[in-house]
């Protein structure tokens, strides 16, 4: 999993609230178990005028021009604006796989469901909570500023604005040295490895009729 530290970005906005699961990431797409190859798929039901299915030519497939990120303004964006509810729905880990695999690193919303908002931390997507007029304040912003970009600092905590003003944001203790040092369930269980090694040789000492 990627650390997170600081990140700047581009913003785009997703101007809907209880957006989803299966609006994310279809569940057509689920077949895979990989991290990866899901972004080209991010929204596809909004993003393409077609029918999405795995292993179509997504170059090929008619785009939705009103979808907001296929606007010119908001390519390449990486911290994404969301409403109420965000993440809704199924408990699907392909989600946040699809977030992340299109580029994006933070979303900032007034709330996430709660599976989503776990699954984020796990796979080096920070999901930040913040008062409905900061939010609100953010896409009027980034409605009225062509290539409007933040800077999310998670060692202190604070989304900054361009005018410099800092917003605060609160984040789980544990949650944030994890992703500071990019540790999923994996990585955390891999920081013991010596130990879980020596547990291994002694118990073939002391029980070896178990691996007979």
């Amino acid at each position: 999993m990627r650390a997170f530290t600081v990140h700047e970005g581009l913003v785009a906005p997703m101007d809907r609230a209880n957006v989803d699961t299966d609006a994310i990431i279809p569940k057509q797409f689920l077949k895979s178990i990989k991290r990866s190859g899901f972004g080209p798929n991010l929204f596809d039901e909004w993003r393409y005028l077609d029918h999405g299915e795995p292993g179509m030519d997504n170059g090929r497939r008619p785009a939705n021009p009103d979808f907001v990120l296929n606007q010119p303004r908001y390519r390449g964006a990486s911290i994404l604006l969301t409403r109420d509810n965000f993440g809704c729905g199924s408990s699907r880990e392909h989600a946040p796989w699809a977030l992340e695999d299109y580029g994006f690193r933070a979303l900032i919303g007034t709330s996430f469901a709660d599976i989503f908002f776990n699954n984020c931390f796990k796979n080096g997507l920070l999901p930040i909570r913040l008062p409905a007029a900061e939010v609100q304040d953010l896409f009027d912003q980034t409605a009225a500023t062509p290539g409007y970009r933040l800077k999310v600092d998670l060692e202190a905590r604070v989304v900054v604005r361009p005018d410099g003003r800092a917003l605060a944001f609160e984040v789980d203790p544990f949650r944030r040295e994890c992703l500071l040092n990019g540790w999923d369930d994996i990585g955390l269980t891999l920081r013991h490895a010596d130990q879980i090694r020596d547990f291994e040789a002694r118990r073939r000492i002391e029980q070896p009729w178990l691996f007979a």
